[in-house]
Order: C-alpha cells, then sequence, then structure tokens
C-alpha cells in the first residue's frame, strides 16, 4: 500500500512538474491567457466591491437614527401634531416605549465674534435613548429643562469640534438668535451625513425651538418601540389612530351638521343653533392628500426601511457581479483555447511519453494541472488588482468595501471555469494513441 501511493505521488510531482514546463515553454501566450482570467476576476471583485459598499453604506445610514425607531411625519402643515400628541401616543399605543417631539428650523448662533446659520433641533429629553445617541461630553438636557424652557443646548459631535478645536465646550456659552444659551453636553459622532446630519446641529429643548421657530405645533414625532416585532405593530396602531383622526376610519362616525330653520348654517352656527350628529359611515374621500400627491400624515419603520434598502442593494451587488462574471466566461474561453492548441503543437511530447509508458491518467493530470496553473495565478493577481481597484475607487469618493464573498466566489469560478475548460483539451491529449501520434511528427 505504502509503495503504491509513493508511485502515486511520485507520478503527480512529474505531472506537477510537465504542466510547468508546458507553461514555460509558451510565456508570452501564458501571459495573455493569465490576464484574461485576472482581468475577470478583477471585475467580479471590484464592481461587487462598490456595490457592497453602497449597500453597507445606506444600510448604516438608516441604522444611525436608531432601532426600532418609528418616525410620523406631517406633510402638510394644516396636520401639524400638538407635542403633547406624543406622550398621549405612549399612553395609547401598546409596545410604544417613549416619544419625543421634534421641531426643526435655524437660528444666527453668534460664538464669540463668529456668527452664522445653524440648524436646530428641538426634542424632548428622551432624544438619546429613541435614537440610540451617546453624550460624551457632560449631559443631555432633563425633563425639567424641557418644562421650564431652560436655555440649553447640546452640541452634535463637529459643531462642538469647531467652537473648541477638540476641547470640551461644556459649560460654555452661545447665542441663537440673541438669546443665551448654556452648552451642557455634546453628542458622540454618527459620520458624515448620518442621522440627518446630526453632528452639525444644535439640539435644544422643543419647547425653546417652537420659540425660535415661532410656532406651536411640531411637524414630527420620533417614537421608539420595544422590539423589532413590536415595531411593526405600533406602526398598525399609529395608522389606525391617524386614520380615524383624519376621517380615513370608514368604522367611525362621521360629523353632519343639520340645518336649523331660520337662516343658513353660517349664520345659525354663530347663535348655537346649528348642532352636530355623529352618523356612522358617510361619503368620505379615499386618502386625503396635497396637491403633489403625498400623504398628508407619513408613518415609517426604520427598521423595514434598513431591510428593504438592504434587500434592494444586495439585488444591485449580484446584478453587478453577474455582469462582471462573464468576463471570467470569456477567460475560461481563453484557457480551453490556449490548451486545444498546446495540445496540438506538443503531439510528439504526448506520443513520446505514451511510448516511454505514460498512461492516460497521467497525461490528464498534467494537461488538467496547466489549466488550473493559469486559473489560479489570474485569480490571484485579479484578486490583488481588484483591491488595489476598490482603493483607487474611494479616493475618488466612491463608498467601497472589500467583500470576501466576492472574492471567494471570483476565485472558485476563475479555478472553476480553468478546470472546466481544461477537461476536454485534457481528454483529447490523453486520447491521442501512441503510434497516431508518432506518425504526426
Amino acid at each position: 500500500m505504502t509503495k503504491r501511493l509513493y508511485s502515486l505521488l511520485i507520478r503527480f510531482w512529474f505531472a506537477a512538474k510537465m504542466a510547468g514546463h508546458g507553461i514555460l515553454a509558451n510565456p508570452l501566450r501564458s501571459a495573455l491567457t493569465i490576464l484574461g482570467v485576472a482581468i475577470g476576476v478583477t471585475s467580479v471583485v471590484s464592481l461587487m466591491g462598490i456595490g457592497e459598499g453602497a449597500r453597507q453604506a445606506v444600510v448604516e445610514q438608516f441604522e444611525s437614527f436608531g432601532t426600532n425607531v418609528i418616525a410620523i411625519k406631517a406633510q402638510d402643515a394644516s396636520v401639524e401634531f400638538k407635542p403633547e400628541e406624543a406622550e398621549e401616543l405612549v399612553e395609547r399605543v401598546e409596545g410604544l416605549e417613549m416619544a419625543t417631539p421634534v421641531v426643526n428650523t435655524k437660528a444666527v448662533m453668534r460664538w464669540r465674534r463668529a456668527r452664522g446659520y445653524v440648524n436646530v433641533i428641538g426634542v424632548n429629553s428622551q432624544f438619546p435613548q429613541i435614537r440610540d445617541h451617546d453624550v460624551i461630553a457632560g449631559h443631555f438636557f432633563t425633563r425639567w429643562h424641557v418644562m421650564q424652557r431652560s436655555p440649553v443646548a447640546v452640541l452634535g459631535y463637529n459643531m462642538a469640534v469647531g467652537l473648541m478645536g477638540g476641547r470640551s465646550p461644556v459649560g460654555q456659552t452661545i447665542s441663537l438668535n440673541g438669546e443665551t444659551y448654556r452648552i451642557v453636553g455634546v453628542l458622540a459622532a454618527k459620520g458624515s451625513g448620518k442621522a440627518e446630519g446630526i453632528d452639525d446641529k444644535v439640539v435644544i429643548p422643543y419647547t425653546t425651538a417652537q420659540k425660535i421657530a415661532e410656532k406651536r405645533t411640531v411637524e414630527e414625532i420620533w417614537g421608539k418601540a420595544a422590539s423589532s416585532k413590536e415595531a411593526d405593530l405600533v406602526v398598525v396602531q399609529l395608522g389606525r389612530i391617524y386614520k380615524r383622526k383624519l376621517g380615513l376610519d370608514q368604522s367611525a362616525p362621521t360629523p353632519v351638521t343639520t340645518e336649523v330653520e331660520g337662516g343658513p348654517p353660517e349664520a345659525m352656527m354663530k347663535a348655537g343653533m346649528v348642532k352636530t350628529v355623529m352618523k356612522p359611515g358617510g361619503d368620505r374621500p379615499k386618502k386625503p392628500s396635497i396637491p403633489g400627491g403625498e400623504d398628508l400624515i407619513t408613518i415609517t419603520n426604520l427598521n423595514q426601511l434598513v431591510k428593504e434598502a438592504d434587500k434592494a442593494n444586495r439585488v444591485m451587488t449580484l446584478l453587478l457581479g453577474g455582469i462582471a462574471a462573464v468576463s471570467l466566461l470569456v477567460g475560461g474561453l481563453g484557457i480551453m483555447n490556449i490548451m486545444l492548441v498546446a495540445v496540438t503543437e506538443r503531439t510528439e511530447e504526448i506520443g513520446v511519453r505514451r511510448a516511454l509508458g505514460a498512461k492516460q491518467a497521467d497525461l490528464l493530470i498534467q494537461f488538467l494541472l496547466e489549466a488550473l496553473y493559469v486559473s489560479g495565478i489570474g485569480a490571484v493577481a485579479g484578486i490583488v488588482a481588484g483591491i488595489w481597484g476598490l482603493n483607487v475607487f474611494e479616493r475618488y469618493g466612491f463608498e467601497t468595501a472589500v467583500s470576501f464573498q466576492a472574492v471567494k466566489t471570483a476565485a472558485v469560478i476563475a479555478i472553476g471555469c480553468g478546470l472546466l475548460f481544461g477537461v476536454y483539451p485534457a481528454v483529447s491529449a490523453s486520447s491521442v494513441p501512441p503510434v497516431e501520434a508518432l506518425r504526426r511528427q
């Protein structure tokens, strides 16, 4: 058994050396074939890397808002929310743990001698828990600050760094629209463009933000559910509440005015002579919307947005990979072409080897190894070039990521193509009879 194994290893080693000599015998032709495979692998690795980078960037963008977050947004000023609705929703909706009114506005900020417009966001004290946003210096303002309309502010990371050059600005004061605010905290960095640019904003109590915005209502309410499953149920319950509020629920009673003798309804209403009757059903518009075609209120589960964005970008990445894989197929055909030429050119060598006792399996292994060498070298070169290409794209502002799945897929396909397209030439070489091979010399 040991002698037989030793014999097989010797035969394999000799076939491997002969395959190497076969590749080196025609360096230019071999190099061009390797280049074809490398280009295919490079295309797959780089394009799938760009797709994966875009997918991760989109997913991170949505995840920066926090987990299990539900955003309720008024698309028209006529349906904006009262701030107290946030607390009412927490009490009414099972699974909704906390909520905050949101006011987005701008203000003129003065800091020492600097002056300019900044984006201001007004929220309540539960903002860090809702958005999963840590405070790295100082503390967040409290419920008491919100109730008392205290002039306190928490700065986004970039805003804080810009003011003090990296030192903590906690305890310093800034001026917003002429009113002095004390800085009580600094939020952790989220990253460029993430979480609606929170790093470049000033966060203040929504009660003081309403004063800056000169409005009593808020355009958004952010809530946080207990879990991902609860978030889906919360969206359904919130949908029912606001459908009923907007008159979309067909089972809810419809207010109907009844005329009273003595004049038109407008005049009688002022005199208190018109009564309101709650009547079930009734004619209602199917879906109240603003002229642009959007819904009056949108309720969004950000978890669902993350899933949808991830799914869409994965499909895009696979499409890019499929397009790039075509070039791998071309590279495999190149391997088949060079191997067929090699079989034709090396008929004499094949005949001599068969005459000296080489078995059909020896020639089959030799030519398969030649195809494997070409595809393997091309795969390694392509992976290196693909990773280098991703670095180049990243320098020009593209979101990229080295996808090990893409690397593995490209390598397997390249080597698989080499073996697949090398089988026929290998079988052709091994099946040539010695006498026929020597006669063709």
